[in-house]
């Protein structure tokens, strides 16, 4: 029990490290979502292939292993209290966690299949890139519902049972809503970030508190 919640803390810095990451590599170093142009797209995919490659692993594919990690760290820990409400946000952090890891994969492998196209014809690779694309926005892109319905659950649960701080509870209801307000797409682009933004911290204090506090007491 002990070890999965040191697990669990150790997951939560991840996850919010790997945001960070992602934070600079996608918008400071290869910004491919300020490109328009689909060609130009994937003309910037192709310089930027390898560098790409392992952003996509660390930021997707890694983040959702831990992900799952975490989601179940935190059942084992609070299983006890409100087990019907727990057991629904572990789907959803499990589910959540699973979909990004397809969306890392298939974000690589579509990268790859269009750059490889783009030598022999940089206008079909640009439209069978946007065809990945909106496959890729469906699962993980356009709004952050699946892990705002995990983290307002979750915290809602922790808040009834008493585990961990009130206000990191009420931080985390407070991120959870904003990730399922994204969901509305005309909100979308500003809750997500408020989403990304809130969860960061929100992940950072969850895995202090994971590594520092005993099962079943107030952190």
């Amino acid at each position: 029990m002990k070890t999965l919640q040191k697990f669990g803390g150790f997951a939560a810095l991840y996850l919010a490290a790997a945001y960070l990451v992602g934070m600079i590599g996608f918008l400071a170093v290869v910004d491919v979502s300020g490109v328009a142009d689909p060609v130009q797209k994937v003309a910037l995919m192709a310089d930027n292939l390898a560098f790409l490659n392992i952003l996509h692993l660390i930021v997707y594919v890694v983040w959702g292993i831990f992900m799952v990690v975490l989601a179940l760290a935190l059942y084992e820990r609070m299983k006890a209290g409100s087990p019907a409400i727990v057991q629904t946000a572990t789907i959803f952090g499990i589910f959540w966690g699973c979909v990004i890891i397809v969306s890392g994969m298939i974000h690589n492998a579509g990268m790859q299949t269009v750059v490889d196209l783009y030598g022999k014809d940089p206008a079909q690779a640009g439209t069978v890139w946007l065809t990945i694309d909106s496959v890729l926005g469906g699962l993980a892109g356009s709004n952050e519902a699946l892990g705002g319905i995990w983290i307002l659950l979750l915290s809602w649960a922790a808040l009834r049972r008493g585990e961990f701080s009130r206000v990191l509870n009420y931080l985390g209801i407070l991120v959870g809503v904003a990730g399922i307000i994204s969901i509305v797409p005309a909100l979308a682009e500003l809750f997500i970030y408020i989403f990304a933004l809130g969860q960061i911290v929100w992940f950072i204090w969850l895995g202090i508190a994971m590594l520092r506090s005993n099962p079943g007491k107030t952190a």
